[in-house]
């Protein structure tokens, strides 16, 4: 039988340092995590999880909007697109290419479409809604 002496003042700081390590985990993994909606010509809104360039997963076919975020928080569209390919690391490797030769910063992802036709069409709604809110941003109005 083996016995050890601990001290407690010692344990109860590494017990401490352990659970802030977790919080500060845990807040990290909530940052990451976010979601944005972004609208379609249609009215629809689409959700989107949001992720850093170079910290985005291998994806399944997905639709995808590449964003750069402004000092001002805002997120700025620079290309809707649609990825298909079986592998999701070829996924991956498409968007990244793309998003690099545009100097995105984000990455808006989503998974929510049943198939390839309505990905299509989630895409060409997202294309369309985008186009006609660069329209009316330079118009000073607002889309409808």
């Amino acid at each position: 039988m083996v016995a050890r002496i601990i001290e407690l003042a010692v344990y109860r700081a590494q017990r401490s340092l352990a659970q802030e390590d977790v919080a500060e985990r845990m807040t990290r993994a909530n940052e990451s995590t976010r979601f944005h909606f972004w609208t379609g010509a249609s009215g629809k809104r689409y959700v989107h999880s949001v992720y850093q360039l170079l910290e985005c997963p291998p994806l399944p076919a997905a639709n995808y909007v590449l964003v750069r975020r402004r000092t001002n928080g805002r997120a700025e569209a620079l290309s809707v697109g649609r990825v298909n390919n079986d592998a999701p690391s070829l996924n991956l490797a498409e968007i990244r290419q793309r998003g690099a030769e545009l100097a995105a910063d984000e990455i808006h992802v989503h998974l929510l479409a049943d198939n390839a036709k309505l990905g299509k069409l989630i895409e060409f709604d997202l294309r369309t809604g985008q186009f006609e809110a660069d329209v009316a941003r330079l118009a000073g109005t607002r889309p409808h």
